[in-house]
């Protein structure tokens, strides 16, 4: 029964409205009634409410998360929100909220051809959105009242193209091995070019270079050679796996098949960082001051170094890295954050763990075992088949050879670009901070392109929007972002079928095949990552820049991520067990706990 009147409701109602306008935020209140009045006993912000876009047109919209499938899902700086919207086209297929991009599916969705790509395209990028959408789809009076206007996946994400079909078809049938070296020193000479091009502009030319090399950047990175040698090799390790456990019996052949497979950008990063950790561990005073360095930047950081014993050759093997791997760092689609070659102190654990962890030339090892792996599998394939399906199984392991390391190749493409533009708008910061219209460049990074754009041209901005900014991306931060919500805030989940998983078992995503059980390494910052030998590493996502910390563990589980994400792909290249899309993993499995993952059949066990 109603306990209030309805008086007292819309009282309660108003006084609640009163008391968010005052902290102009949402608010968890608590009230008693006591003799017909009101009292308020406590009030606080609700911190884990997500915001909704801002989105006011009365229609109905569905929203997809951005960085669970960019392998990124923490909070960005204005700046960086921007960057990547522009590098989606126009700017306007993303939109903003918390901190965090979103894509509106609402067109997608109400259409049946919609629908039906938008559930294929998240099926191997993150399960869990792909169910959460079949879930939607059951909704048929939600569905009829979705807005109708651009869509995202079939007209509006630039990678699809007759262009790109056609380039796949004759990449996929000639096989031909000099596609992907071509393709990488034709994108190496554009980046010189490039980099030449933004060193001599300034002002309103500089602007106006960087508007247009966001906006095609989707053009660069969506070559359709490009891609279509992305889709020749994943294509290759879908038919493989398929039809070997077909034949055969055996379940993810594949992810031995990649292991140490040429021109992977990624794969070689973390084993060329073991190169460094050898110079690093000749000398004793420069591994003691890794132990110790402090987040300063890249002038203090080298400086310190040179005066050691041995500084100077450490200082040479990490330029040398930092020339080729430095534009990289964990979240590097947001342009706001510091490059490796910014600040170097982040490759700090890494070396450390490297050093703790193998004799010296162990990259070497490392990549012949792997290679050893791969035609030992290659050779056992061929030889337990008919000599039909040998002939047809051997061209397609030869397109994984070929083809599977270009898959990390785009993004690489991307954040060097990225880097060019950052260094060229940070130029322009100085020039701002001189003139007193900004305390420290930095500041910069909570405008958006357009406002900076604005700013350096008139040399005016309102310094107190940067200090609400500031406030409010500390509050971002601390949200989690959901995978598929509506306009009316509600979150539609997914979920996994328990399938062959014990009972009590974390559910995940098959990613890399293999079962491990090891010492569970919680780490939800790159820079914090000090691991041992034969750990297995738990957290919320990985992209490129976690690469490195691939050779010293045992196995993967992180809590965003499908088949043919960053993480899944690199543990296959190593050899990794993995689990990943496990929710809420970095919580449920404690730091130090013993886990045995299977990553043949997506689970976790906390032993």
């Amino acid at each position: 029964m109603q306990t209030l009147t309805d008086e007292q409701i819309i009282q309660l109602e108003r006084l609640g409205r009163t008391i968010e306008g005052y902290f102009s935020r949402p608010q968890d209140i608590e009230w008693c009634l006591y003799e017909n009045k009101f009292f308020i006993v406590q009030s606080r912000p609700i911190t884990t409410l997500y915001p909704i876009p801002d989105v006011q047109d009365g229609k109905n919209h569905v929203y997809m998360s951005f960085g669970h499938q960019q392998m990124m899902t923490d909070a960005m700086k204005p700046l960086g929100l921007s960057c990547f919207q522009y590098s989606g086209g126009d700017g306007t297929l993303m939109i903003q909220a918390g901190g965090r991009l979103f894509m509106d599916l609402s067109h997608d969705m109400a259409s049946t051809f919609g629908r039906t790509l938008a559930v294929a395209a998240m099926g191997k990028v993150d399960p869990l959105i792909n169910s959460a959408l079949k879930n939607l789809t059951k909704r048929k009076e939600f569905i009829k009242s979705l807005s109708r206007g651009k869509r995202f996946l079939s007209m509006g994400s630039g990678y699809f193209s007759w262009a790109l079909v056609t380039q796949f078809i004759k990449i996929y049938r000639s096989v031909d091995v000099g596609v992907v070296p071509a393709l990488m020193r034709k994108n190496e000479a554009a980046i010189k070019e490039l980099e030449k091009k933004f060193a001599a502009l300034s002002g309103d030319e500089l602007f106006a270079a960087a508007d247009m090399e966001l906006k095609q950047l989707i053009k660069v990175i969506g070559d359709p050679q490009g891609l279509g040698s992305v889709w020749t090799g994943a294509l290759a390790v879908s038919w493989v796996n398929k039809n070997v456990e077909k034949w055969l019996g055996e379940k993810g052949v594949a992810d031995t098949l990649t292991q140490s497979a040429p021109n992977n950008v990624a794969g070689e990063m973390g084993l060329e960082l073991l190169d460094v950790s050898d110079v690093v561990r000749q000398y004793p005073a420069a591994a003691e001051y890794l132990k110790t360095v402090k987040p300063e930047g890249a002038d203090v950081f080298f400086n310190d170094l040179g005066k050691l014993e041995g500084g100077e050759a450490v200082s040479k093997a990490m330029r040398e890295f930092l020339a080729k791997y430095g534009v990289r760092c964990s979240g590097e689609i947001d342009i706001t954050k510091p490059r490796w070659i910014e600040e170097p102190s982040a490759l700090a654990p890494m070396i450390l763990s490297n050093i703790e962890n193998f004799t010296p030339g162990t990259h070497k090892e490392i990549f012949e075992r792997g290679l050893k792996e791969a035609e030992e599998k290659r050779r056992e394939i061929l030889r337990r088949l008919s000599k039909g399906k040998a002939k047809k199984a051997e061209k397609m392991i030869s397109r994984i050879r070929s083809f599977i390391g270009y898959r990390e190749y785009p993004k690489y493409v991307m954040v060097w670009r990225y880097w060019i533009v950052k260094q060229a708008l940070l130029r322009e910061a100085e020039k701002l901070v001189q003139c007193g219209t900004f305390r420290k460049r930095e500041d910069i990074y909570y405008l958006s392109f357009e406002e900076l754009r604005e700013a350096a041209r008139t040399k005016t901005f309102d310094y107190n929007k940067i200090l609400k900014r500031e406030e409010e991306f500390e509050v971002y931060e601390k949200l989690t972002p959901p995978r598929l919500m509506t306009s009316e805030g509600e979150i539609i989940s997914g979920e996994y079928d328990s399938g062959k998983a014990p009972k009590g078992a974390l559910l995940g995503i098959p990613a890399s095949s293999g079962v491990v059980e090891g010492r569970a390494r919680v780490i939800l910052r790159l820079e914090d990552a000090e691991l041992s030998k034969g750990d297995i590493l738990v957290t919320r996502f990985t992209d490129p820049s976690w690469t490195p910390v691939f050779v010293s563990i045992s196995g993967l589980v992180a809590e965003v991520g499908g088949i043919m994400t960053h993480g899944s792909v690199v543990a296959r290249e190593y050899g990794l067990p993995a689990v990943v899309g496990v929710e809420n993993a970095t919580r449920l499995i404690k730091d130090g706990q013993r886990i045995r993952i299977n990553g043949s059949e997506g689970y976790v066990e906390i032993l």
